[in-house]
């Protein structure tokens, strides 16, 4: 699991604690991966300090600040599962929801499989602020038009790859901000990448960032 990190002191330490004890609790081999994306303040050491307690926790750190699709690259290229998932760092989509994410994956139904919070079935327990909601759904339709017809969600933080496609898309990505996840899956699409929707559990966190710049 890589979880990319900006100034993430205050939130990480619950997250990484979190994953660890349900992780643990499994029979699957995991390693939790943060790349910490050149934060001011003291994510490292805070991240630092856990890996005394977290045998599977390892830190990467960039040396300045790119942007969440820099992160995320960085991590999922140096990843060493069969399956690898990005998930942000607030936990906003629950650990527990792991299982039926990348079950699709295991009975090799899909090559990547991703969370959505704007499917039917999905659990959206507190909402985006209406303005954010109305934007996206909006954008959405745009991009559903013209990049990823039938993916309804492509910004959700909780995304399981293959390790062949991991590798392959990631190599290939090149955009470091927010709007990476719709390069990774339309080279996924151009690439012949399966790609699976599962409807997950979504809490909002209202200390939540995100910058609209490449």
């Amino acid at each position: 699991i890589v979880i990319p990190a900006f100034n993430e002191e205050n939130r990480i330490s619950n997250t990484l604690l979190l994953f660890d004890h349900y992780l643990s609790q499994k029979t699957l081999s995991y390693e939790l991966i943060v790349v910490d994306d050149g934060s001011s303040d003291a994510t490292i050491v805070v991240v630092e300090k856990l890996t005394s307690t977290i045998p599977h926790l390892r830190i990467l750190a960039l040396s300045e600040n790119k942007g969440k699709g820099a992160a995320v690259r960085e991590g999922m290229l140096a990843a060493k599962g069969e399956i690898r998932l990005f998930s942000d760092a607030d936990g906003a989509t629950p650990i527990e929801e792991l299982e039926k994410v990348i079950q699709p994956i295991l009975d090799n139904q899909t090559d990547i499989s991703i969370g959505s919070r704007y499917h039917e079935n999905s659990d959206v327990q507190k909402k985006q602020p209406f303005y954010r909601v109305v934007w996206s759904r909006f954008a959405n339709k745009i991009i559903q038009r013209l990049l990823l017809p039938g993916v309804v969600d492509p910004h959700c933080g909780f995304k399981a790859f293959t390790s062949d496609s991991a590798n392959s898309l990631f190599q290939q990505s090149k955009i470091n901000e927010w709007s990476f996840d719709l390069e990774i899956l339309t080279l996924a699409k151009k690439m012949n990448f399966r790609i699976t929707e599962i409807p997950v559990k979504w809490i909002h966190d209202e200390r939540s960032k995100g910058r609209i710049s490449q």
